[in-house]
């Protein structure tokens, strides 16, 4: 498993994204074998992402951790806690959620440009997503805007499939990085390898024309100064029933402390 260098972090914090190879190496057959599970038994947040005139399969799931117990072990990895430690420069690692993101074979469909902060009850410098490939990589890897977590305003949040607003507020229109000559980053990924990126890091994907899958698994992962926040509509994921109030870091019982 590779260790996180001070280069890594320095370049993290300054590019929003930075390309840790190997360390989900641990862990690849074991998420393989609990993707397989998750699309067999999806939650209540599944979905594929269907969209008329696509071909292939998008399918997304998450907060499945605690029911899959293939994922246990990443969630617990002390080296990985100590990675997202860091790269967020915080003495303390907090869960917020998995994702599971599934492009098979001649899927058509973009994960298109977003933030995930805006989606998310939680606000805070300290934030670090890793997303691991658990197939090799080329064209379908993520795409990060270098910098773009230091913008002074969010994106506006779009569900992914009808393409409208998650709910309205004061959102900066959605870019069009290409376009507008940003520096994308972007890697060719082996699997067990892993891309952090903050969550106020403008992201997305292309499809999957290849002829093989590209499954990947995600980890969100908080630090010392994350907490609570209210958005203008129901968050993804909601988490109903948390009773959080503004200002309050997250709730370890139900989102637990990895490294304290």
């Amino acid at each position: 498993m590779t260790d996180v260098t001070a280069q890594d972090a320095a370049t993290y914090q300054a590019d929003g994204v930075v390309l840790i190879r190997g360390l989900f190496d641990d862990h690849v057959d074991t998420l393989r074998a609990g993707i397989a599970r998750n699309m067999a038994e999806p939650g209540p947040y599944a979905s594929t992402n269907d969209r008329a005139g696509d071909t292939g399969l998008f399918f997304d799931d998450y907060c499945n951790w605690e029911r899959m117990p293939e994922f246990h072990a990443p969630v617990h990895d002390p080296a990985i806690a100590r990675a997202a430690a860091t790269l967020m420069g915080s003495d303390t690692v907090q869960m917020f959620h998995d994702h599971v993101l599934v492009k098979e074979p001649g899927t058509s469909m973009a994960t298109p440009w977003h933030q995930d902060a805006p989606y998310y009850f939680v606000e805070g410098t300290q934030t670090v997503s890793f997303w691991s490939p658990l197939d090799p990589v080329r064209d379908a890897s993520l795409r990060c805007v270098a910098g773009s977590h230091l913008w002074e305003k969010d994106v506006l949040p779009t569900r992914w499939a009808s393409e409208t607003a998650f709910f309205e507020g004061d959102y900066m229109a959605i870019p069009d990085p290409e376009a507008e000559g940003m520096r994308i980053v972007e890697f060719e990924m082996e699997p067990g390898d892993a891309v952090a990126f903050h969550f106020r890091t403008l992201h997305g994907a292309r499809g999957n024309h290849s002829d093989a899958r590209r499954r990947a698994f995600s980890l969100r992962l908080v630090g010392d100064d994350a907490h609570y926040v209210t958005r203008p509509g129901p968050t993804s994921p909601p988490f109903p029933g948390h009773d959080m109030v503004p200002g309050q870091r997250l709730r370890s019982d139900w989102f637990p402390m990895l490294l304290a």
